[in-house]
């Protein structure tokens, strides 16, 4: 069984702009990943506002019994989550990685659009080797 369920990538609106399913039991169609896409976004936009600690960044971290949601959310309000095995490691480290790619490959893409979906070839291919490679550490843990 993988590690890694699945990948979402949200813009600052709350929109979908990146999904990749890594072999998750239960598949998911479009209008599902969108449902929790928007789902998390609001969560995570209502416990900054909700928390009593000042400059609070959001959810980092959702446990539950049959997964944990990972969350890093950059500065300028993109959100990357990753859906994961229950007590997975290292999840913080992968996400720092996945919006390492995400500057590299689609941001300095000239033809690359702000907001909108990602279709790029590159930070595909490169996001696949990352989560292999990361799955490939976990086993050996």
């Amino acid at each position: 069984m993988a590690a890694i369920y699945s990948l979402y990538i949200i813009n600052k609106s709350g929109g979908l702009i990146y999904y990749k399913d890594y072999g998750s039991a239960g598949r998911m169609d479009t209008n599902d990943t969108l449902r929790v896409a928007s789902l998390w976004h609001s969560m995570h936009a209502i416990s900054q506002q909700l928390s009593p600690v000042s400059g609070c960044a959001g959810i980092e971290l959702l446990q539950a019994d049959t997964f944990d949601l990972h969350c890093f959310q950059s500065l300028t309000g993109t959100k990357f989550f990753v859906v994961s095995e229950p007590g997975t490691q290292q999840m913080e480290s992968l996400l720092k990685f996945v919006y390492e790619l995400y500057t590299d490959y689609v941001l300095k893409n000239p033809f690359y659009e702000m907001e909108m979906p990602i279709r790029c070839e590159l930070f595909d291919i490169n996001l696949t080797q990352a989560v292999q490679k990361d799955r490939v550490a976990l086993l050996a843990r």
